[in-house]
């Protein structure tokens, strides 16, 4: 057996969301769906264009993978009402939701083990 195949035993579908892999916000109503329906919600708000959000791309999508976390990543450039809205200036910009409220915004390149630390502080 494989250890992909042994990861994969504990991840758990209960939703029409597949939190193994990043959601892709297509609104903000779409992205209040996310945050009221599952209980924490890690959201990146990124640029195609943007080198830090680049090198944080692998360790979005691993927390995604590892975690009971949903996280949903917005492009700031087809979405910049939404990212105007939640206040990013700068990017990458990494809103942590918890039970519906916003309870971390962090701005920068985060460290896996930082991110990991807060998703598990709120779950």
């Amino acid at each position: 057996m494989s250890d992909v195949a042994e990861s994969n035993d504990d991840v758990t579908d209960t939703s029409a969301t597949n939190t193994a892999e990043p959601v892709h916000v297509e609104s903000q109503s779409h992205l209040q769906t996310l945050v009221a329906d599952e209980d924490v919600v890690l959201v990146d708000f990124y640029a195609d264009w943007c080198g830090p959000c680049k090198m944080l791309e692998p360790v979005v999508a691993e927390l995604a993978a590892e975690t009971d976390a949903t996280v949903a990543k917005v492009d700031i450039d087809e979405l910049q009402a939404l990212a105007q809205e939640n206040g990013v200036r700068g990017v990458p910009t990494l809103l942590l939701y918890a039970d519906g409220e916003l309870v971390e915004r962090m701005v920068g390149v985060q460290e896996k083990s930082t991110l990991a630390g807060l998703i598990e502080q709120h779950s």
